[in-house]
């Protein structure tokens, strides 16, 4: 899974920027390649969980984020699978262009903004790309012991990423090519989750015909967890200024309604650690102090937020006159 972006910026407090080593570069499906990544010591790289992505930092000054879709118990190695992408913007086109074994690569992370939540039971749904989150996510619920099910479809079977390796699970794993057996049947696999939790990734057309279905069958909206290529569509109240204090640089600021947070801030030099600047990666999170802010990333559901107390200033604005905010 890949979010797009422009900027070369500056790192999250406690995340590494490391040089590594494409140690491996082979075609894992048509226009998928897989790129294994290794420190050119060879040593350990720093842990990461399932639904873990890396910023690459490209040649060119392009950042890109990539899904691991390796094993979080192999140290030594991350594993990518990227698709090039006709619609992109040449992220996905520089990566298969110019990065071969042997290549090195400068990347940030791992962040998660797409955890696995412990659970006896899951529904596993990846639509092309969108297998690669998934693929850790599977040994650690077999691992956990819980049961679960993937759906996995694509547009055919040549484009499919990874499925041999998913054939180790049996008939846990359904494929779904589209050009011989259709889309995958969403209100049937969705017609009773008995307390599982649903996580898809996938193409927008997947993502949003899973939340409405998942809707029009009455589940929890906590039982649903999805990870986007692109911004959701919000629809956002009329844009208004407001006034955001920073906490710990003492200081209050206007917003106006063409300008973000982050743009604020950065006019008076405060230090604002972002990566997409499209509410998608979880670079800009930052805690709320006061106020009520309105929610408009792609990554977390407003009950989220509100559960961490937490917004993305790159996208998000306020639904108060004031918010204080934990910079």
């Amino acid at each position: 899974m890949t979010i797009e972006n422009d900027r070369t910026l500056a790192a999250p407090t406690g995340e590494l920027t490391l040089t590594l080593v494409v140690d491996s570069c082979t075609a894992a499906a048509d226009d998928v390649v897989e790129l294994v990544l290794a420190a050119p010591d060879g040593d350990r790289l720093p842990s990461w969980d399932p639904g873990s992505h890396l910023d690459v930092l490209l040649e060119s000054g392009l950042v890109r984020q990539y899904s691991l879709s390796g094993s979080p118990a192999t140290p030594d190695c991350y594993r990518l699978g990227i698709l090039r992408d006709s619609n992109s913007r040449g992220g996905s086109a520089e990566v298969h262009d110019t990065l071969r074994k042997g290549s090195t690569v400068t990347i940030r992370g791992p962040r998660n903004n797409f955890p696995l939540v412990p659970a006896p039971r899951y529904v596993f749904i990846a639509g092309g790309i969108g297998i690669t989150p998934i693929l850790p996510m599977l040994e650690a619920a077999t691992i956990s012991g819980a049961e679960w099910a993937l759906h996995y479809g694509g547009r055919s079977s040549s484009s499919m990423a990874f499925v041999d390796e998913l054939s180790a699970y049996g008939d846990r794993v359904t494929i779904y090519p589209q050009d011989t057996d259709g889309p995958i049947p969403l209100d049937e696999i969705l017609g009773s989750l008995d307390g599982a939790l649903v996580y898809c990734c996938g193409p927008e057309g997947l993502l949003a015909a899973v939340e409405s279905v998942s809707e029009l069958k009455g589940h929890p909206r906590a039982s649903l967890h999805v990870e986007r290529f692109v911004p959701k569509e919000i629809e956002a109240g009329p844009a208004a200024g407001f006034e955001v204090e920073l906490a710990r640089s003492g200081c209050t600021l206007h917003v106006p309604e063409d300008k973000s947070i982050v743009e604020v801030a950065r006019e008076i030099d405060v230090l604002v650690f972002t990566s997409c600047e499209e509410g998608m990666c979880g670079s800009c999170e930052t805690r709320v102090l006061e106020g009520e802010p309105e929610h408009l990333d792609s990554y977390k559901s407003p009950e989220e937020h509100e559960a961490e107390g937490t917004m993305a200033i790159c996208v998000s604005r306020a639904m108060s006159a004031k918010l204080v905010l934990d910079l």
